[in-house]
């Protein structure tokens, strides 16, 4: 076990890699200064960052950085925005395998679409939230 989780860190992050490959070519190109993380749990800061938690979340992925509907013509010289997936989190939620690929799937695509602007809200009417 890599992390303290139960499948390791190395094919988690392969489940990752795979949900950002699978994303159209399109989307990819408007990835701009981004970088995707894992981490086992959230810190204090990230849940802060997150808002208030109904006791029945948990805390899968977060966003944080200037969506590019918030940018403007002065934005640069900036680290890069971050999305962070919660790998312990994904685990405790996910069954098995096949479970857990969907889940990082649809936890990648969500944190992606706070960094086009789309809000929670939005996402909930979608169906993606």
């Amino acid at each position: 076990m890599t992390g303290g989780t139960a499948r390791g860190r190395s094919r988690f992050e392969e489940l990752v890699i795979e949900a950002i490959d699978g994303l159209p070519d399109a989307i990819l190109a408007m990835l701009d200064n981004v970088e995707i993380v894992v981490a086992d749990a959230p810190t204090a800061h990230q849940l802060d960052e997150a808002g208030d938690l109904d006791a029945e979340e948990i805390l899968l992925g977060l966003y944080e950085g200037i969506p590019l509907t918030d940018r403007t013509g002065g934005y640069g010289m900036v680290l890069p925005d971050k999305i962070t997936l919660f790998q312990g989190a994904l685990e405790a939620v996910c069954p098995d395998e096949e479970t857990l690929r969907n889940e990082v799937r649809v936890t990648v695509i969500h944190e992606l679409a706070h960094h086009f602007g789309i809000s929670d809200r939005r996402l909930r009417e979608l169906g993606w939230a």
